[in-house]
């Protein structure tokens, strides 16, 4: 077996994109969610200014990403006790991701500067493996995003706090399905540059 054959190049690898795809998609969803509410005028239905709600998300984000941060507190939206659950849930799945990317991009950079990558190297067939998992599931996502989006709450979480209720968390207003489905759909781009750019090399 070849040194780019190893199982922890395999573990690495994968471990690396997943982070990298849920580190990216953290940061495109501040510009999407944006784009999303001019297309949808949903800052309308909380009755409140786009940038009064870029303002309270940016205080969301703040507390999924920064590990020092131990309570969330929105200015303009209440959070009922299950939804603030249901975050300190997705922040231990962020920090968890943020903290692969930060060891894996560490790392990269000290091999590249050694000029020893191996643990980064995986074979042609290794890679076409990880390229050509997601459309497995593509098909599922993209007619019936709904029924993923369920699927995917019940493998990650074991409680039903992601049902957010209207009426006691309006957050829930303008994170729309469609901004949802868009994260998602810049988590798996990344992913998949992120193999195809090894077949380039």
């Amino acid at each position: 077996m070849t040194s780019n054959n190893k199982p922890l190049s395999i573990i690495f690898n994968f471990l690396y994109s997943i982070a990298s795809s849920v580190v990216g998609a953290i940061i495109a969803s501040w510009p999407l969610l944006l784009i999303f509410m001019l297309i949808q005028k949903t800052n309308e239905t909380v009755g409140l200014s786009l940038w009064k709600v870029m303002h309270n998300y940016n205080q969301l984000l703040w507390y999924l990403i920064w590990p020092f941060e131990n309570k969330l507190k929105m200015d303009n939206f209440h959070t009922s006790v299950n939804a603030a659950a249901h975050f300190a849930d997705c922040k231990r799945l962020f920090l968890l991701a943020i903290f692969v990317f930060i060891i894996g991009t560490v790392y990269w950079l000290f091999e590249r500067n050694a000029k020893k990558r191996d643990v980064f190297t995986l074979s042609k067939v290794g890679t076409l493996f990880f390229l050509i998992l997601p459309v497995v599931i593509l098909p599922f996502a993209v007619t019936n995003f709904d029924s993923f989006f369920i699927l995917f709450h019940h493998m990650f979480f074991s409680n039903s706090n992601w049902l957010f209720d209207p009426t006691t968390d309006p957050i829930i207003n303008v994170l729309t399905e469609g901004f949802f489905a868009a994260c998602f759909a810049v988590a798996g781009l990344i992913y998949e540059l992120f193999y195809a750019s090894k077949l380039l090399k």
